[in-house]
C-alpha cells in the first residue's frame, strides 16, 4: 500500500521566493531522471486536466526548454520557457522560468534531490521571483492543484517503475 506524501508550498518569509518540499519513493536517480528527460516530464508536469506537450528540451547545463500546456475541451494553452543553468546529476538543477503570457516576470528556480533512508528522496524547490507581489500573486494563481497533482502524477510514474 502507497504511502500519500505531503507537499509542502510555502512563501518564503522577508523573500520573494516560493518552496516546495516533497518527499517520493523513489531514489535521487529516478527523480531527477523524471524531470530531465522530456518523455517522463511531459507526463507528470502539471494538473490531470492539462497535457504537456515538450517543444524545445536540452536538460544540460547551458540548454534550453520550452513547454506548451493545453487543454482541447476548451482551446485552452500557454507556454513557458527558459533555461538550465546547472543540471547535476541525481543532485541539483538550476533553470530559469518565464510564462509566455508574463515575459518579463522570469524567476529563477533551484531543485536539490536528496537521499533519504530507505531508496527515497526529497525534492526542495526554491524559486526566486522579482517581487512579493509576483511572489503572492503566483500562491494566489491555483499553481497549488498543478504542482500537487503533478507531483501525484509523478509518484505513480516512479510506482510503474519508469
Amino acid at each position: 500500500m502507497r504511502t500519500q506524501n505531503q507537499t509542502q508550498i510555502e512563501a518564503v518569509p522577508d523573500l520573494p521566493a516560493v518552496r516546495l518540499v516533497r518527499e517520493f519513493e523513489a531514489p535521487p536517480e529516478r527523480v531527477f531522471r523524471a524531470y530531465v528527460e522530456p518523455e517522463l516530464f511531459a507526463q507528470w508536469c502539471g494538473p490531470r486536466s492539462i497535457d504537456t506537450r515538450i517543444d524545445v528540451w536540452d536538460a544540460r547545463s547551458g540548454g534550453e526548454w520550452r513547454y506548451t500546456a493545453s487543454r482541447a475541451s476548451d482551446d485552452f494553452e500557454m507556454a513557458f520557457w527558459g533555461s538550465f543553468h546547472e543540471v547535476r546529476p541525481a543532485e541539483r538543477i538550476v533553470q530559469t522560468w518565464a510564462f509566455e503570457g508574463a515575459p518579463d516576470g522570469v524567476s529563477l528556480e533551484t531543485v536539490t534531490f536528496e537521499a533519504l533512508d530507505g531508496g527515497r528522496c526529497r525534492v526542495v524547490a526554491r524559486s526566486l521571483v522579482e517581487s512579493m507581489e509576483v511572489r503572492d500573486q503566483m500562491l494566489r494563481s491555483g499553481m497549488e492543484t498543478g504542482v500537487r497533482e503533478g507531483f501525484e502524477k509523478l509518484d505513480e510514474l516512479l510506482e510503474e517503475g519508469r
